[in-house]
């Protein structure tokens, strides 16, 4: 995973824990650090997180290595 990507997943993270605070608990934990929805600083962290998830499509088309079948057999252990 590169370092963009991170980032992005990090963004990704704080986006679906702001959403959370705001669906269970009706606070916007982003527009309460940074003043207010309107803020120019709150729209920039919505902005960088919504292109975060937008990179983080990505991932979903990523082989996962642990996950891909070998097509070589192991050898059978004989008692």
């Amino acid at each position: 995973m590169s370092a963009i990507q991170r980032i992005a997943l990090v963004l990704t993270i704080i986006g679906a824990i702001n959403w959370g605070l705001v669906g269970f608990f009706q606070f916007d934990l982003v527009a309460a650090i940074f003043g207010g929805q309107d803020s120019a600083l709150a729209r920039i962290i919505y902005g960088l997180v919504g292109l975060a998830g937008l990179i983080n499509i990505g991932l979903l088309f990523v082989r996962d290595p642990q996950t891909q079948t070998s097509t070589q057999r192991e050898p059978e252990t004989t008692r």
